[in-house]
């Protein structure tokens, strides 16, 4: 067991993505992996969450099957169609909405060692329902130096 000694260092850094398609699945963890490295953060936590109420950010294996399969997954569980009540609202994204809630906006990841803790087939991702625009995730670390 091992405690904070010294002050808490916080570190914040913004990741933008415009996909190319409507829907997709961004793999993060290298990314993530640089901004930890970057930080200086030691131990503590690593906090990634989606800035937008049509993305969510999850932990998963990368695997191709499993990535289609979750999608899927997902499409049955919120599929696309025109019946939604939000539609009324002159929107067509109550998919996408409902798709975020499903896999939640947010992680929350250990540091130990100055690098990220995942298991050994915990991968980070960035899953987008609505996409073709600007989009913003934040990376919020907090931890001993």
């Amino acid at each position: 067991m091992s405690s904070i000694a010294g002050a808490v260092k916080t570190y914040t850094e913004y990741l933008f993505f415009h996909t190319k398609k409507r829907r997709e699945i961004v793999p993060l963890t290298p990314q993530l992996e640089e901004i930890v490295a970057r930080s200086g953060i030691r131990d503590g936590f690593c906090f990634v969450s989606a800035m937008h109420i049509t993305a969510a950010i999850y932990v998963n294996d990368l695997e191709s099957g499993l990535i289609a399969d979750i999608q899927e997954w997902l499409e049955k569980l919120a599929p696309a169609r025109p019946d939604y009540r939000h539609h009324q609202t002159g929107e067509d994204n109550a998919d996408a909405h409902l798709k975020a809630l499903l896999l939640h906006h947010e992680v929350t990841l250990p540091i130990t060692d100055g690098r990220l803790d995942l298991g050994t087939w915990q991968q980070v991702f960035y899953a987008e329902f609505d996409g073709q625009r600007r989009k913003s995730v934040i990376v919020k670390l907090m931890g001993a130096a």
